[in-house]
């Protein structure tokens, strides 16, 4: 897949696509089928698929822009989402800057400057709660006129809904905030992944027995405080494959750390990760956070949480649900 930050960069091979317009975090299966869409769409079409988002993400340059603080909510980083869609067999992503000057541009000028002339965009697909422009006042229906003048198709896609309710960001969200990865994985297609370098730390698991790979969660929605079950991708370096793992989601109270992040302990693994792209897939919730009475408890607790997740990634993979 190939990615574009601005349409400046656009070869003539890169423009005429059919693409899907959206911010697409968490990729989950109403994403998934906008995508699919779209894909089938440029087939059809003999164009390249694409996608179309923005970054950073709009609702935080706009908290910066009227200097608010917002809780971190990204379900992904641009390198996840981007690992993500290239999975999904997409042509090209084009992750456009959001500033000042594209966030002030009303509907109809974003269309023409931005998706006729600039991207050269040959079919548009949507979600039909799709809003765009200056105050987010163009709607899909708009989009569909503004690019029959401009010489563009558009596709509006019905939301997705599951038995359990519609598929969104925010309730895969709040299930994940409630230490249900499961539910999660349900509404994304996939199990949710943390993705990032390993960076140093104080090296105080290898001191336990239990030497872990650390990672920043800075930006990213914070699921329950806790240790989990993951399934771990080394995505890059001597050791690239996947292993199954334990690890801690938190701060790590017992040394009074206050800054949350990710320690994740890879089963019958040796090996430096130091510097190495990590996905770490969050597969169940065992236990929350805790305080021990010292260091021989707390090592005895990792034991068990070793067992456990053992036990349960060694069964059967539970069918998620699939994509519509």
């Amino acid at each position: 897949m190939r990615i574009l930050h601005h349409w400046t960069e656009l070869e003539e091979s890169d423009r005429g696509a059919c693409a899907a317009i959206g911010n697409f975090d968490g990729v989950h299966l109403g994403h998934q089928h906008v995508l699919s869409i779209a894909r089938d769409r440029a087939a059809e079409l003999g164009a390249p698929s694409g996608v179309i988002t923005f970054e950073p993400h709009p609702r935080s340059f706009f908290a910066r822009a009227a200097g608010r603080e917002i809780a971190p909510f990204r379900l992904m980083n641009p390198a996840a989402r981007a690992h993500r869609l290239e999975k999904l067999g997409l042509d090209r992503l084009y992750e456009l800057p959001f500033d000042g000057a594209l966030s002030g541009l009303e509907a109809e000028a974003f269309a023409a400057e931005v998706l006729a002339r600039g991207l050269g965009l040959r079919h548009a697909v949507v979600g039909e709660d799709f809003c765009f422009g200056k105050g987010r006042r163009g709607t899909a229906r708009d989009l569909a006129r503004l690019g029959e003048e401009l010489g563009f198709g558009t596709t509006i896609v019905p939301l997705v809904r599951l038995e359990q309710g519609e598929v969104s960001s925010t309730r895969i969200r709040e299930a994940l905030s409630e230490g249900r990865p499961e539910e999660a994985a349900r509404m994304l297609g996939h199990m949710h992944r943390i993705e990032g370098v390993v960076e140093h730390g104080e090296k105080r698991g290898r001191e336990l027995g239990f030497p872990t790979a650390n990672m920043s969660l800075e930006g990213l929605h914070l699921p329950r405080f806790g240790v989990y079950a993951v399934r771990v991708d080394v995505l890059d370096g001597p050791h690239a494959g996947s292993h199954s793992g334990v690890a801690s989601l938190g701060v790590r109270p017992m040394f009074g750390e206050n800054r949350p992040n990710l320690e994740t302990y890879l089963l019958d693994f040796e090996g430096d990760l130091y510097g190495a792209e990590l996905s770490v897939a969050l597969v169940a919730f065992l236990r929350d956070e805790a305080r021990f009475d010292g260091v021989a408890e707390l090592v005895a607790q990792m034991g068990r949480d070793t067992e456990r997740a053992r036990t349960i990634l060694a069964a059967p993979a539970a069918p998620q649900a699939p994509a519509p």
